[in-house]
């Protein structure tokens, strides 16, 4: 692994900059990816299992990269790596349920990681997971204006194409829309003809949450 992106890992991984958050920074690291995936922010279960959409919406997105991309869990998170907006479970929101938007200096603070990771993989495609993950990389926070589309955008010195899906979590009703489903299908159809994307190789020197443990 390139020690530039071992050592940024590292500083990720302590982090703790933000006082009103949960657990530890989550990532699904990769350190040769040519493609990212950028999504909102950690839910509870994702700071438990060390790794991120380590459950309900990460069991939806996997189906849907497999049925659309041809590509299982455990093969993606080998060749895509996996960041957010915010690395730390933001916790729950008490007033309107679900979980707590993060705040700016939130997603100032890890925006810092983010570009850190860009950075040092220089990405050709990233995939850009719900509004939140939308509105910080193309700048666009409403889906049926962002999916369907590819997007060309420069940030951290380095310029990439992002395609953006719906989040997958069960609460999302955007999807149950055919012309919202219409633009799904064209996203997914975006990533899987992407140069970057076919391209990936089968196997990554990916700096997993078990290797961090076995380091300690």
């Amino acid at each position: 692994m390139n020690r530039d992106f071992a050592a940024h890992l590292e500083a990720l991984y302590a982090c703790r900059a933000c006082p009103n958050v949960f657990g530890e920074p989550v990532t699904g690291a990769c350190g040769d990816a040519r493609v990212m995936l950028v999504g909102q922010a950690p839910g509870p279960r994702e700071a438990d299992y060390k790794r991120p959409f380590a459950y309900t919406a990460g069991k939806r997105l996997f189906a849907w990269i497999a049925e659309h991309l041809g590509i299982e869990e455990a093969d993606f998170r080998a060749r895509v790596h996996i960041g957010s907006v915010i690395r730390c479970f933001p916790g729950r929101d008490l007033k309107n349920g679900g979980d707590r938007v993060p705040d700016a200096t939130e997603i100032a603070n890890c925006g810092a990681h983010l570009d850190r990771e860009l950075r040092l993989l220089r990405p050709e495609l990233v995939i850009s997971v719900g509004t939140l993950s939308a509105k910080q990389l193309v700048g666009i926070a409403e889906l049926k204006q962002s999916v369907g589309r590819m997007h060309r955008v420069t940030r951290a010195g380095h310029s990439f194409d992002v395609v953006v899906l719906p989040h997958p979590s069960g609460r999302s009703t955007w999807m149950n829309k055919p012309e919202h489903a219409a633009l799904f299908a064209e996203s997914m159809r975006l990533i899987r003809e992407h140069p970057a994307f076919s391209a990936a190789p089968e196997k990554s020197s990916g700096y997993s949450a078990k290797s961090r443990a076995r380091r300690r």
